[in-house]
């Protein structure tokens, strides 16, 4: 693994000029914030090697490398999913990829459904911490110390840092955002009522079907992790209709606006 991750880390360094020192991995239907990036070398997945096709709707699957809020960032424009039947190593290949660039922090976005009853479709939620139910760790399997070590630390996955940082951008920006525990379940299919209460039970207030995997893998690699989910329906159960990821796509679509403010006020802290 570490061979391949480094082969497709060469192929971005002849690419671009100078390598990134922050990546932004934007999460269904955001994929259209790397647009904004100027001085930008754009490089689809498919042209990196070793590099998993992100296939789900709403994720282009591109790599742009490029200057916002004056910084030089990777956005990563598409992720791959557990539940397209990829291997976890896959999942986080991007990750380790980012890490051997030299990139020292990652900001992972995501839609999410809403399971505290206190949000509403379109609220901006900044990840305090994470529920693991994928039923896989990335980290499983012979360890790499070129990664990171066997048994990395957990307490604080989600940098207080960071955090502090997008309250203070937000509050500069007059972008409300909530905080909450984001949980993740493999998918595809979205949780059922009685799920959705059992996750409200252990303490999650959103639900989705990524990050957690990358913010692990992250962690191994020393890099400080922000997480942010828009918030782009109500979990199962919570309103009196069925869910449609079309609703995702155009929740996002509408937020994408305070969600790249956000992001912009974020990134010119750091």
């Amino acid at each position: 693994m570490f061979e391949r991750v480094e082969a497709a880390a060469e192929v971005i360094r002849r690419r671009c000029a100078s390598a990134p020192d922050l990546a932004i991995v934007l999460g269904s239907g955001l994929g259209g914030i790397a647009d904004s990036l100027d001085e930008a070398v754009s490089v689809a997945y498919a042209d990196l090697p070793h590099w998993p096709a992100a296939k789900v709707i709403g994720h282009p699957g591109r790599l742009v490398i490029g200057r916002f809020a004056g910084r030089r960032i990777a956005a990563l424009a598409g992720r791959v999913h557990l539940y397209e039947g990829h291997h976890p190593s896959d999942v986080v290949f991007a990750t380790r990829v980012m890490g051997r660039l030299g990139v020292r922090g990652l900001v992972l976005t995501n839609a999410a459904g809403g399971v505290n009853t206190t949000f509403a479709a379109g609220t901006l939620m900044v990840i305090d911490d994470h529920i693991n139910l994928l039923g896989v760790n990335p980290l499983a399997g012979p360890n790499d110390d070129r990664f990171g070590p066997r048994f990395p630390d957990m307490s604080e996955v989600y940098s207080r840092r960071l955090r502090r940082i997008a309250d203070e951008a937000a509050a500069a920006r007059g972008v409300p955002v909530a905080h909450g525990v984001y949980a993740a379940c493999l998918g595809p299919s979205y949780e059922t009522p009685a799920e959705i209460r059992s996750l409200r039970t252990i303490g999650a207030d959103a639900v989705g079907m990524s990050t957690v995997p990358e913010a692990i893998a992250a962690r191994h690699l020393g890099l400080e992790v922000l997480g942010i989910s828009c918030i782009s329906n109500m979990a199962a159960g919570v309103l009196p209709r069925p869910l449609d990821h079309r609703e995702v796509l155009e929740t996002a679509e509408r937020m994408r606006g305070p969600f790249t403010s956000l992001l912009e006020g974020i990134v010119e802290r750091l």
